[in-house]
């Protein structure tokens, strides 16, 4: 099969990745921070030894500032739970995933809060002037969607950043397609909370997430529990990362992220330049194909994604002849209501092919050759 289904979940990981999740399975799988015992020590300099790396690699001077989560949801719920309050403006991008558009439907429904939909230019991009006009003194808080998992557009997300920090707006970046790929610093995104997934573009396992807090950001926990300190008292520690991981964490998924957080901080400058260059040959290729529109400007910066819709309409019809022609992608909405809405393809939905460091250019050139052949019936 040729998978080009990386936008979802990068395949394949780093061997190491798998190396490490059943070497802490069979060597010391005991509950970190949960015993003095050697085997709860060891599993607990694994936690902290892939916070760290997480801190280096997103430039977090305090590694306790780097909380774990399942996924990018839930550091995405934990971080809008946490900061909003009866009254507060939000103000979003038009390409938020649904872990973002659904929460902030919970709270307009309820009435609590109001949101803003900023719309962007014709090329997809969110003029930083927009984001001004729009901030008024109910803004809580600013998300932005970094890259849109639709068209790959790369949001200026530093440039909107700095009206946020001008404005004392804080700023959370959802940085579910760019991590790993990109400078996802909070210095160089002007950001002051960014969440990510560990499975994606960090080269880690499926029920891994991130949330990084500048200093001085510290959002009401999602999740209240047993953390290993303070146990004798009912309330919730404030120590940090305490304060928000209750419960046992996912030690071999730990584990395995550390490993992928490895490979990426060493190779992230290479996967980024070779994942574009594969994907700019794929669209090349498709732009070729009758019958075939590619969504997304092609001036505008883009990770490694490209969606497709075909003349006839039916996405979902191409997504499943190109399965059984043995190659991975997404048909749909691709959980992303908004931008598809933007785009015009509520109806058809999208053919979406997103590349990854272990692709090749031969997986490419075939991949065109089939959906030409596809298309042609």
């Amino acid at each position: 099969m040729i998978y080009l289904d990386n936008a979802a979940t990068t395949y394949p990981k780093p061997p190491l990745v798998t190396r490490a999740m059943t070497g802490v399975m069979e060597k010391f799988g005991a509950n970190p921070g949960r015993g003095g015992h050697p085997l709860a020590l060891r599993a607990g300099r694994v936690v902290e030894s892939c916070r760290e790396e997480a801190a280096r690699l997103l430039g977090v001077r305090q590694p306790e500032r780097v909380i774990f989560t399942r996924n990018c949801t839930e550091s995405l719920n934990l971080a809008i739970s946490g900061t909003l309050h009866r009254g507060d403006e939000v103000i979003c991008s038009h390409a938020e995933h649904n872990a973002v558009m659904r929460l902030l439907d919970r709270y307009v429904s309820r009435g609590d809060i109001t949101v803003k939909v900023l719309q962007p230019e014709k090329d997809g991009l969110i003029d930083p002037r927009t984001l001004q006009s729009a901030i008024s003194p109910k803004t809580a808080l600013v998300i932005m969607c970094h890259a849109s998992n639709v068209t790959g557009v790369i949001q200026p997300v530093s440039r909107l950043g700095a009206v946020c920090r001008e404005n004392g707006v804080p700023l959370l970046v959802d940085a579910a397609q760019t991590a790993g790929v990109l400078d996802v610093t909070l210095e160089s995104l002007n950001a002051d909370m960014i969440a990510m997934p560990g499975h994606k573009g960090l080269m880690g396992p499926q029920g891994t997430g991130l949330l990084a807090l500048r200093e001085g950001v510290d959002p009401e926990p999602l999740m209240l529990g047993g953390t290993g300190s303070a146990s004798e008292s009912f309330r919730q520690p404030d120590i940090l990362p305490d304060r928000y991981e209750s419960g046992t964490v996912n030690l071999p998924g730990i584990a395995g992220l550390l490993a992928g957080l490895r490979f990426v901080r060493t190779y992230r400058v290479q996967i980024a330049e070779y994942e574009h260059a594969l994907n700019e040959r794929l669209r090349r290729q498709l732009a070729q194909v009758k019958g075939l529109t590619l969504l997304g400007d092609e001036a505008a910066p883009r990770v490694g994604i490209t969606s497709v819709v075909p003349a006839d309409g039916d996405s979902s019809r191409l997504a499943d002849e190109l399965s059984a022609s043995g190659i991975a992608v997404r048909g749909g909405l691709h959980c992303a209501p908004a931008v598809h809405s933007w785009l015009g393809t509520m109806q058809s939905g999208a053919v979406r092919f997103s590349v990854g460091p272990y692709n090749t250019e031969q997986e490419i050139d075939d991949t065109a050759a089939i959906v030409a052949r596809l298309m042609k019936g």
